[in-house]
């Protein structure tokens, strides 16, 4: 059968403790062609992962956000090359130099502005010294003083001058609102949610009782679960995981990383996005087109580049995928991982509870592999 490969990875994960529950959703050729469950939603608890499980999304959101922003340019909103301070005149973080700095729209969609995340522990500590948020952590913190703490730090590098993964999602998700008016969940219910029938995905939980508990790996052994305040080192810096901001109506919308959701909403999105339900050809176009050049897309495997708000595969052959080039995907920090392949028309979500082992390691990528065994 040609679900016994994916099967297979997911048991092997569940067993072999790598991950505590997952999800995983696939459409070829248009339709959906696999939907499983597997593991535990709540371990301790004896509950079983069911297939509508919601999840902290993290930085899956982004992509949605993204493609709001893209929706709103063909409108006639904006365009990509506008300044920042069009719409948010207090935004104007300087270069190291203390010289101003223009950064545009597309600066923020391709992660050119010269920001980036506390959690990379770069920036000679600055973040931590500002208190900046990751979007993770900070209960109750609103994204004005986010914003203005953001401000306060100077550029990583000149806008458009080099590549940083960053907060830069997070400021264009407040300039769409500023722009329309509307909330930023009201504004991605309005444009995706309600031309797609989202039944559970957006920025509150509409199930408590099917929100995944979250755990974070273990050292040596099985999943540990998160506690209040949880920390998972990553590269040179540190994950700062707080669950419960998920659930807390007065932390502010993360365009980077505050949407809750479900496999099969997200598996309904993607599929969209790469029919041109959604956005029209030309946009789909320009947002997977790399920005990288010859540069390689740091701690990634090689072949890959970036666009504006996606990874996009550049060149199959070094990074031994069988993802045509042109597919194009991301993850998220509390263990996702998705991607679509235009050529195969082949849609993957694949959402865990487990930080960071589903979203690098051996799984997503055996994940990705066992996917093209339902082409056949």
């Amino acid at each position: 059968m040609a679900a016994a490969s994916l099967d297979a990875v997911l048991d092997r994960a569940i067993a072999t403790g790598t991950l505590a529950g997952a999800v995983v959703a696939v459409a070829a050729r248009g339709k959906p062609v696999y939907l499983r469950a597997a593991g535990d939603l709540d371990r301790e608890a004896g509950r079983e992962m069911p297939s509508d499980a919601i999840f902290r999304l993290a930085s899956v959101t982004k992509p949605i956000v993204t493609v709001a922003a893209f929706g709103l340019a063909e409108d006639g909103a904006f365009t990509l090359d506008a300044p920042v301070t069009d719409f948010l005149p207090d935004f104007q973080p300087r270069l190291r130099n203390g010289d101003p700095a223009a950064i545009t729209l597309r600066h923020l969609l391709g992660h050119t502005a010269g920001l980036y995340y506390r959690f990379l522990g770069i920036g000679g500590g600055a973040y931590d010294r500002a208190e900046v948020s990751d979007g993770l952590d900070q209960p109750g913190l609103s994204l004005e003083e986010n914003l203005r703490r953001l401000a306060s730090v100077p550029l990583l590098f000149a806008p458009g001058s080099s590549w940083c993964y960053s907060m830069a999602t997070d400021v264009l998700a407040a300039v769409l609102s500023r722009v329309t008016g509307m909330s930023l969940p009201d504004l991605i219910g309005a444009r995706i949610g309600s031309p797609l029938d989202w039944r559970d995905t957006g920025f509150g939980v509409s199930d408590s009782s099917r929100l995944a508990v979250p755990y974070a790996d273990g050292e040596g052994g099985a999943p540990v679960r998160m506690g209040r305040y949880h920390e998972v080192p990553v590269g040179k810096g540190f994950l700062r995981y707080v669950p419960d901001r998920y659930l807390d109506p007065k932390s502010y919308p993360s365009g980077g990383s505050a949407l809750n959701g479900t496999a099969t909403d997200l598996l309904a999105f993607f599929e969209a996005v790469r029919t041109h339900r959604l956005l029209s050809k030309e946009s789909l176009t320009l947002m997977t087109r790399d920005i990288l050049g010859d540069s390689p897309l740091p701690d990634a495997p090689p072949g890959w580049g970036f666009g504006l708000g996606v990874a996009v595969l550049k060149d199959r052959v070094p990074s031994g995928t069988p993802q045509a080039n042109g597919s194009f995907g991301w993850g998220g920090a509390y263990g996702h991982t998705w991607f679509v392949d235009p050529v195969n028309e082949l849609t993957v979500v694949s959402l865990t509870n487990t930080a960071v082992a589903g979203m690098q390691g051996w799984f997503p990528e055996a994940v990705r592999d066992a996917a093209y065994d339902l082409l056949a």
